[in-house]
């Protein structure tokens, strides 16, 4: 059933909404990077060049998101309205602002967010000198992101210009579904108007999901061999939450925007289910942007200068070691005066003390 233009216009707001938030938590996410880079090379901390060493990529899984949700919000028919900011435009260029977001999005940005992570997870299978640790991996992992981008980027291209005039021969496509190539419709309410709302055609995601398809079986075997080499409980946590979140939410979003041909635009089911394509796809950028940029970020400055550290762990040494020789003297010479309960609770208090101070 069609929808007001006021429930439709809703949904974009709370799409705009939920695309800012998450672009003010990349933005946090980049000033740390660049925070935690700037100290670890005006400090001299050189055991931790390591978890600096990717700060190129992390900003860039970043810069793919903000850049796909930038997409989306020009893709909302609330920008179209009487008034707004496409509205100037005519049906065509409306159409080829479509035709861009589709290029843009399902070709570009979206297939090298996901090559991105691909590469981040796979960074510490690497050979120290070859991996993070090597002064070129940033940059060749940007040429490679790119480089592997590139036939899905030609191949969605193709569809969106070849599409449509395959489809005015007749001969060839004749039995072809109008929904496999059309980019753009125009408004339900009045079938002349010059307002182009923007569509996904069904051969685009068919792209789209056999790409993700073959990434998420790549992601499932890199994450298998992460798993074995991971001791921490809480490395693994991030790891399955990482994996678990991209092969769940990347489907689904291919697979709500090819159930998104069944209607149209200011449809509800259209719109619902574009609504949580984006969503799905917004939720998966928020934790992989949480596991790859934030956490590593914040444990590293949470260790803080790797001597003090050691001066931290030597202290603790000597003070169990004060506390152990205080307990056994005391145990030595007031055995035979104490009460089972007074030499437990005298224990207890000795471990108490000892955690307190503690640095």
């Amino acid at each position: 059933m069609p929808l007001t233009s006021a429930a439709a216009d809703a949904l974009g707001v709370v799409t705009i909404c939920l695309v800012a938030i998450l672009i003010l938590f990349g933005l946090v996410c980049i000033a740390y990077s660049f925070y935690f880079r700037s100290r670890v090379r005006s400090q001299g901390f050189s055991q931790l060049s390591y978890f600096s060493g990717p700060w190129i990529i992390r900003v860039t899984v970043i810069l793919f998101v903000i850049w796909w949700g930038v997409g989306e919000i020009i893709r909302l028919s609330l920008l179209r309205r009487k008034g707004r900011v496409l509205d100037a435009l005519d049906y065509k260029w409306q159409e080829t602002v479509c035709k861009g977001y589709i290029v843009s999005n399902l070709g570009f940005a979206e297939p090298c967010l996901l090559l991105t992570i691909i590469f981040l997870l796979r960074a510490p299978l690497q050979k120290m000198e070859s991996g993070v640790l090597c002064r070129r991996w940033n940059g060749k992992t940007t040429a490679c992101v790119l480089l592997y981008c590139l036939p899905m980027f030609v191949l969605q291209l193709t569809v969106i210009v070849i599409g449509p005039r395959l489809r005015k021969d007749k001969s060839r496509l004749e039995r072809l579904p109008h929904y496999f190539t059309v980019t753009a419709t125009r408004g339900l309410q009045n079938a002349t108007s010059d307002t182009a709302l923007c569509t996904y055609p069904l051969l685009n995601i068919i792209l789209l999901g056999v790409f993700a398809s073959a990434l998420t079986v790549y992601l499932f075997w890199i994450g298998r061999r992460i798993l074995k080499l991971v001791i921490n409980k809480g490395l693994k946590k991030r790891v399955y939450t990482l994996i678990f979140s991209v092969s769940s939410f990347l489907p689904l979003r291919v697979l709500l925007l090819g159930l998104s041909v069944l209607s149209k635009p200011e449809h509800f089911l259209f719109e619902a289910l574009a609504f949580s394509a984006f969503l799905a796809l917004s939720c998966c950028a928020g934790v992989c942007i949480c596991m790859l940029v934030y956490y590593p970020v914040a444990d590293s400055l949470a260790l803080g200068d790797p001597r003090d550290m050691e001066a931290r762990r030597r202290y603790a040494a000597d003070e169990h070691e004060t506390i152990s020789l205080v307990a056994n003297q005391s145990h030595l010479e007031e055995s035979g005066q104490m009460s089972p309960w007074q030499k437990l609770r005298r224990l207890d208090e000795a471990r108490i003390n000892f955690f307190q101070d503690l640095p």
